[in-house]
């Protein structure tokens, strides 16, 4: 089973500061914002009111009218970035018929929260004009588990499918999960990431209500500052981020182009709270080491971290701390950045984005900046790619993300050779 090696062959993005790979990337590394006022609804009253929209989404470029109104925005975004990873990886748009086993495809791409819109508006209908007028796509456009069935059924996809639920390390898991059905040989060929479209009053209300978010609303671009000493809290944010996973022997007879190789995922638990991150970022320093063990990597074999680096105060302090108890004196030596502060926290989806940005820093030999850091912070003493983008020779990088619940997700990701 060990013998299968995993491979990237293609991902897709729909995020606040791109809506392709392309514009994504050239985004992060020239450190631009996506972050500004919130627009969707009038958020004046709100102790927050800034966030990560997506802009620009036309969804009639993947589907007709009548099917986009029959899948919440999260879907519609999974579809979406889907589309553009199956493109890049050179596989057709119907499996069905093709060379191709549709049966060995599988789809594990999922949302920490799913159809929030969906739901929000039809309690509002059930309130206003009873229960006799609640649309019959309620449920199938709200449960978190239908990017996965709808992208199944687009491609003719019928190898493993599901979504699972870790909060902001869904999308993280998903991979990593994926990455397991191809060693244990459920599938060939996996499509995975996250997906999140949150950005409506009663999820932005909700995180509110936690003191979880950032409330610089007089300055939005400045907001989300992970590792500084000023951090003030997170900034939702919002999109997908899937990637193509593949069995190398069948990317190789198929002449796919290889991006990067899938080596390691660790998976734990706090085990602590159910929004705090343990003392010490203990359970996260347990899931890289996991993942190292698996990979059959040694730490000072990590030449760069996407960190979670929500810009919270705990979050950031005790995913330093966790990083330096697994790295020891190779900690000063590992580039680290979040790129939260250019994207915000796009929750679910998080995890999907920031392996694509691990995937494509092995590509290029740059390191996408941690924007708005400017003024250390004693407690997050970690080389974090500070303000400017970077060149390195980057063979190893590491995705970790954490959610609530006391999730710990990593992903290794290695330059294949």
């Amino acid at each position: 089973m060990n013998n299968r090696r995993v491979v990237v062959t293609g991902y897709g993005v729909i995020s606040c500061v791109g809506n392709n790979v392309p514009d994504f990337w050239d985004a992060l590394i020239n450190g631009r914002c996506g972050i500004g006022k919130i627009t969707r609804f009038d958020a004046s009253e709100y102790r927050t009111q800034i966030a990560g929209e997506v802009k620009d989404f036309d969804f009639s470029g993947y589907m007709n009218p009548k099917d986009a109104k029959r899948l919440d925005l999260f879907c519609q975004y999974a579809i979406a970035a889907s589309d553009e990873a199956m493109a890049t990886a050179g596989l057709p748009k119907d499996l069905r018929g093709s060379e191709i086993d549709p049966n060995r495809v599988g789809v594990i791409v999922s949302s920490g929260i799913g159809g929030l819109a969906t739901m929000s508006d039809q309690d509002r209908v059930l309130l206003e004009r009873g229960p006799g007028r609640i649309s019959p796509f309620l449920i199938p456009m709200m449960i978190g588990d239908i990017a996965s069935g709808n992208i199944s059924m687009r491609y003719g996809a019928g190898g493993p499918n599901m979504g699972l639920v870790t909060a902001c390390s869904t999308g993280t898991h998903s991979i990593g999960e994926s990455f397991w059905a191809i060693k244990r040989d459920d599938a060939d060929i996996m499509i995975c990431g996250g997906t999140e479209a949150t950005i409506v009053p009663l999820g932005v209300a909700g995180f509110c209500a936690l003191k979880a978010l950032s409330t610089r609303n007089d300055d939005p671009q400045h907001a989300s500052r992970p590792f500084d000493l000023n951090r003030d809290g997170f900034v939702m944010s919002e999109g997908a981020g899937v990637m193509i996973l593949e069995e190398y022997e069948h990317a190789k007879k198929r002449g796919a182009t290889i991006l990067a190789e899938l080596v390691g995922y660790g998976a734990t638990g706090d085990a602590h709270h159910i929004t705090a991150p343990h003392p010490e970022g203990e359970g996260m320093a347990r899931a890289l080491q996991v993942a190292l063990r698996h990979a059959g990597l040694n730490p000072e074999d990590i030449d760069y971290i996407n960190a979670h680096g929500t810009s919270t105060e705990l979050n950031d302090k005790f995913e330093t701390m966790a990083l330096k108890s697994v790295l020891k004196e190779h900690a000063g030596k590992v580039s680290v950045s979040s790129t939260k502060g250019a994207t915000g926290h796009g929750l679910g989806a998080a995890g999907g984005l920031e392996s694509i940005v691990c995937v494509k820093t092995i590509e290029t030999g740059i390191i996408a900046p941690t924007i708005n850091y400017e003024t250390p912070d004693p407690a997050c003493d970690l080389d974090v790619t500070p303000n400017k983008a970077k060149e390195r020779n980057v063979k190893v990088a590491v995705n970790q993300n954490l959610g609530f619940g006391g999730h710990n997700g990593v992903l290794i990701f290695r330059k294949f050779e």
